[in-house]
């Protein structure tokens, strides 16, 4: 006799179809796992905006102190500022305040981070919005405070005694309005040990940065070789007055080691002097003949005019000579006399050129082979003309070009040596192109100038220079940087660095860049190579932006932080209880059935 249905066997279907509806949907839980028995690491703010007005640097001491103490003792301070070091006591000497290299070490050790700062942190942008959110920050920020500062100096670094140096000084204020801050009138003066050479008032502005030209003669300068100008901000009382001034290194030859005449002046002549003061390391005056035919020079630098004579003689006394433009016009500037040998000449008639898409060809075997050697010849824009050159047996062709790609190759570049000099013949114009599209092609041009100049001014230049310093000057804190700019990879060079009386001998070790750092005290040094030409000056000024006061509301506030503990995630199917529940329901009914006589 066949039974009905009754409720324990449904209510056991049912507990078993909803057990499999479960482990189909499998929910996924989740719980903080308590993190508190870890030791706490606390990033302690060591730049020296901590140590600048208003700043609170002992109290930020003790406080990490103390955070280190918690949670069970046990924890660990780091120092962080540009770079993440171990902790020590010190006075902050960092030039910079970046935190994200110090999270970024902190992530592999784990535990609860805490930050001590003054807030004003420069890379809060690069860091992760959900790893800047677990962080504890503490904020100790500086009181407002007046402070009127000089921001930058810009001007030219090399150049002869006859010369006049033109300073273009940024500076400003910042910080609370005060009684203090109405006042406008102040004073910008440039000095060279302890001799003022030149002053200019000035207004300062209510706020932020304004600019001011400053004009002096390069021979009131006290003696030739390197100086370190001083330029500072006079007649000003602001609470901070460790950035009211900056240094600017400047070197001061009795003649100019390069003199460029352009007649008339272009393009090409306005990017070729430029590319020549910055790879040979050496004074360019360059001298313009902007009315064809009349004779008359003036000198490009402030647009004075300087006679004939004093045009023959500036390029008599030089080591290297670039005429450009007209021949027949700069046929008339002798360049012999002054010195015991004949200068190198650079020749560029830019007059006389068949116009069209002139595009180089890869160079064959010549002087200058090697430092060519790494270009990209067929990316390079074309150059806009090209004179007809006849050189003779003697002369080597470095570089030719053929018009639209097709046809043959006809010379643009060819070297030769005459009466003990050596010269050098470009015949194409439109080469700034290659400067003015930047990126590579501005690396090319860069280059053949570099290889010009060196081979040019042979041993007499610096061209020679397998390094140089990036900046002649860096900021308070921040270590002197330096660039290969040798051919070849990038070695280890020993260096001699004198300071005042004291001389010390460091290893600038360049990395896979071709970059080199020197951490240097505040002053002014002057420096020599171990076995090579490289000699000159760098200066660590004792300015720094972290003097400035901090932003009205800080970078950085003050966060308690997510919890500190480890979140884990639980699936339901990892409960190993369901699946019994959902195999015991369905076993169970399967027997009352069977019990029942039930299908």
């Amino acid at each position: 006799m066949q039974r009905r249905l009754t409720a324990g066997l449904a209510l056991l279907r049912t507990t078993g179809c909803a057990a499999l509806i479960l482990l189909f949907w499998n929910p996924v839980t989740s719980r903080v796992e308590s993190g508190d028995a870890s030791p706490p690491l606390v990033l302690l703010d060591a730049s020296l905006s901590m140590s600048a007005h208003g700043g609170r640097w002992r109290e930020a001491l003790d406080t990490a102190r103390a955070l280190a103490r918690g949670g069970g003792g046990g924890g660990v301070i780091w120092r962080f500022g540009r770079v993440v070091r171990a902790y020590d006591s010190l006075p902050p000497s960092e030039g910079a305040t970046r935190l994200a290299p110090a999270l970024a070490a902190a992530a592999g050790r784990g535990g609860p981070v805490v930050v001590v700062t003054d807030g004003a942190v420069a890379d809060v942008g690069d860091v992760a919005p959900d790893v800047l959110r677990r962080v504890r920050a503490v904020v100790l920020a500086r009181p407002p405070f007046f402070d009127a500062f000089v921001a930058s100096v810009d001007g030219p670094r090399r150049m002869s005694a006859g010369d006049t140096i033109r300073l273009t000084v940024s500076y400003g204020t910042a910080g609370i309005q005060d009684a203090r801050s109405g006042m406008r009138d102040a004073t910008l003066s440039v000095t060279a040990q302890g001799r003022r050479l030149a002053a200019r008032p000035v207004a300062l502005p209510d706020s932020g940065v304004v600019s001011a030209d400053l004009t002096l003669p390069a021979s009131r300068i006290p003696h030739p070789g390197w100086t370190a100008l001083e330029v500072r901000l006079e007649g000003v009382d602001d609470d901070e007055p460790r950035d009211d001034a900056r240094l600017f290194l400047v070197e001061v030859s009795a003649l100019p080691s390069v003199v460029l005449l352009a007649a008339p002046p272009d393009w090409d002549t306005r990017f070729l002097a430029r590319a020549l003061g910055d790879v040979a390391r050496v004074p360019v005056r360059t001298f313009v003949e902007a009315e064809p035919g009349a004779g008359r020079w003036r000198d490009a630098a402030t647009l004075t005019p300087v006679s004939s004579a004093e045009v023959s003689r500036a390029a008599a006394g030089a080591q290297l000579v670039v005429r450009a433009g007209d021949p027949t016009e700069l046929a008339r500037v002798t360049v012999e006399g002054a010195r015991a040998s004949t200068p190198s000449i650079l020749s560029w008639p830019t007059l006389r050129g068949q116009g069209g898409d002139w595009y180089v060809q890869p160079p064959g075997s010549s002087p200058l082979a090697g430092a060519l050697a790494g270009i990209a010849w067929d990316s390079l824009p074309p150059v806009a003309s090209l004179a007809e050159l006849s050189p003779d047996s003697a002369a080597v062709v470095v570089l030719s070009a053929r018009l639209a790609r097709r046809g043959p190759p006809r010379p643009m570049l060819v070297l030769s040596r005459r009466d003990g000099a050596r010269r050098a013949t470009i015949a194409a114009t439109g080469l700034y192109r290659w400067a003015f599209r930047g990126g590579a092609s501005a690396e090319a041009y860069r280059a053949l100038v570099a290889a010009l100049a060196d081979w040019l001014l042979a041993e007499g230049a610096r061209s020679r220079e397998r390094f140089r310093p990036v900046t002649e000057e860096v900021p308070n804190g921040m270590p002197v940087a330096w660039t290969w700019t040798g051919v070849g990879a990038a070695q280890d060079v020993a260096i001699a660095v004198t300071g005042g009386r004291r001389e010390r001998v460091d290893t600038l070790r360049f990395d896979a860049t071709g970059h080199a750092e020197l951490h240097l005290p505040t002053g002014v040094y002057r420096y020599v190579a171990a076995g090579g030409p490289e000699r000159g000056s760098v200066a660590v000024d004792g300015w720094s932006d972290e003097w400035q006061p901090s932003p009205a509301a800080p970078v950085l506030r003050s966060q308690d932080g997510a919890p500190l503990g480890r979140v884990a995630t639980t699936e339901l199917r990892d409960r190993w209880w369901l699946f019994v529940v959902a195999i015991a329901a369905f076993a169970a009914e399967w027997a009352w059935r069977r019990r029942q006589g039930l299908p």
